[in-house]
């Protein structure tokens, strides 16, 4: 069986129907916000269904709707026509009214889509991997200019994604629209905190924290040597913590990383997590080391939690880090900025509230979850029209 329904039966509906296509459904960034996008769009609007072009995790639970039906088309490794088959199989049975693929590794599938005669195709840019960090990777941009005739609208996430998208790959302005993710800030308000006891903290200790893949791209790395830096630096650091909140393939990596350093004992390893709104409530400050982002939806996770931001200074992360005002801003793989960079707040504890509340304001004037909805059911709209 390649497909799965969610939960309950398929309602009856002459709602225009939305097939979300994603590589992988698992824990992330990307997957959360179509979630959000399902969960608080009317259901009289759009109806929604996903397709999974290898296969999806329990995340899928964290749809409330129970009209969704989730798919997986098991695609193997490389150029899995069958799998592509499969895709235009489904679409002829479920006759959506528009496709949204995501991300490089399910742009091939608007040419099924079209061939199943799905008239309105979406594709959206929601940031890079590794092996296209600066998006300068010659072959990625040759198949998105060969696929994009067959693309109705691209969207991107940062207007630094939308900028790319138009000058560097040469997709016309017309066919580009920017929107950002946004965040539940109920959610966080409503979370049940831990005690920092739960997890071997003290009340008096500075806690960092940063949630995200342990993948190369993330690059937690660089703050584990930031972070073994403070402690080298000053003898002042014993009550100094680093939770990071994640799993991946570098994982176990990383953890040998700490104990090279001699920081082992001070950095927890908390895995991948559903609670990640409970955790942030332990945190002082949170980091985000990436090499590259779109819009980062941890990052408005900790602004929506009233947490000041340490971030690199790449892809949307400057849209989102007002640098001085709600966080600071670094250039990306130094462990030296990061490390001055937490100790301003280390030094000044005053700037924790002060950026944390004018985070939270950010999040709460700019990055809704109600404003996200509107503006893809706008985009949704205009694509038909």
């Amino acid at each position: 069986m390649w497909w799965r329904q969610k939960s309950g039966p398929r309602m009856e509906s002459s709602a225009p129907l939305v097939v979300h296509v994603v590589y992988r459904f698992g824990i992330g960034g990307l997957e959360n916000g179509v979630v959000n996008i399902i969960n608080h769009m009317p259901p009289e609007r759009y109806r929604h269904a996903i397709i999974c072009a290898t296969d999806y995790t329990d995340f899928v639970k964290r749809i409330t709707r129970p009209d969704v039906e989730v798919y997986a088309l098991n695609k193997q490794p490389g150029n899995d026509l069958r799998a592509q088959y499969r895709f235009w199989k489904l679409l002829r049975q479920l006759t959506p009214t528009i496709v949204h693929t995501r991300n490089m590794g399910t742009i091939e599938y608007v040419i099924p889509a079209l061939l199943a005669g799905v008239k309105h195709r979406i594709h959206g840019e929601h940031g890079r991997d590794m092996l296209d960090i600066d998006g300068s990777n010659q072959k990625y941009i040759f198949m998105r200019r060969l696929y994009a005739p067959f693309v109705s609208r691209f969207i991107t996430m940062s207007r630094d994604l939308e900028q790319w998208l138009i000058d560097l790959v040469g997709i016309p302005v017309r066919k580009v629209t920017q929107l950002y993710n946004g965040v539940d800030v109920q959610r966080f308000d409503s979370a049940t905190l831990y005690q920092r006891g739960d997890f071997g903290l003290y009340k008096h200790d500075f806690v960092i924290g940063t949630v995200g893949r342990l993948q190369g791209e993330k690059d937690q790395a660089t703050l584990i040597k930031a972070f073994s830096q403070l402690h080298k630096e000053s003898s002042d650091m014993a009550s100094l913590k680093l939770l990071i909140i994640g799993d991946g393939p570098e994982r176990s990596t990383l953890e040998a990383l700490a104990a090279d350093r001699g920081v082992a004992d001070k950095v927890l390893f908390l895995g991948a997590r559903d609670d990640v709104a409970s955790m942030l409530g332990m945190l002082d400050l949170f980091v985000l080391p990436s090499l590259g982002e779109g819009i980062s939806n941890t990052i408005l996770e900790a602004m929506a939690s009233a947490l000041p931001v340490v971030a690199t200074r790449v892809g949307g992360n400057p849209e989102l880090v007002e640098h001085g005002v709600t966080g600071l801003l670094v250039n990306a793989a130094d462990e030296q900025a990061m490390a001055d960079a937490i100790a301003v707040y280390l030094k000044s504890p005053e700037l924790l509230i002060a950026h944390g509340t004018a985070g939270r304001k950010v999040v709460e004037d700019k990055f809704s979850i109600v404003a996200m909805v509107n503006r893809y059911m706008e985009t949704y709209d205009a694509v038909q029209s």
